[in-house]
C-alpha cells in the first residue's frame, strides 16, 4: 500500500468509503474513513478511524469539504487529532485514478 494516500471506493469522494495509510516521522497509522451525513455545513464530510494500542478501531479525526476562497472550487481536508495533523487530499503525483487521494500535509499557522 502506498503510504500517506486514501483510495477511495468511488471517485465522488464526498459520499465513498476508503481506506489509507499517514506516515510521519512521529507516527504511522493505516485508517479507514467512512462517509457520515449531517444537516450541519459545519459537520464533517467523513470520519477517520484507526487502531488503538489493543487493535480496536477508534475515531481519530475526520474529513471536511471546503471551498477554495478565490476559485470557489471544492476541496477536502483531514485532520488527525491526538498528533495534530491536518492535510489536505489531492490527486497523487502521476495519477489518472481520481479514487486515490495523497494525503498532503500542512502546519498550523504561526502565531504572529
Amino acid at each position: 500500500m502506498t503510504t500517506n494516500c486514501i483510495h477511495f471506493d468511488s471517485p465522488d469522494i464526498e459520499n465513498a468509503k476508503g481506506s489509507g495509510s499517514i506516515s510521519t516521522l512521529t507516527f504511522d497509522i493505516d485508517i479507514t474513513v467512512e462517509p457520515i451525513s449531517s444537516d450541519n455545513p459545519m459537520a464533517p464530510t467523513h470520519r477517520v478511524l484507526g487502531r488503538s494500542p489493543r487493535g480496536r478501531l477508534v475515531e481519530c479525526g475526520g474529513i471536511w469539504k471546503k471551498q477554495n476562497r478565490d476559485t470557489g472550487a471544492d476541496y477536502f481536508t483531514l485532520t488527525i487529532r491526538d498528533f495534530g495533523f491536518n492535510a489536505n487530499l489531492g490527486k497523487a503525483a502521476n495519477q489518472d485514478d481520481d479514487t486515490l487521494q495523497a494525503v498532503i500535509p500542512w502546519g498550523p499557522k504561526e502565531a504572529q
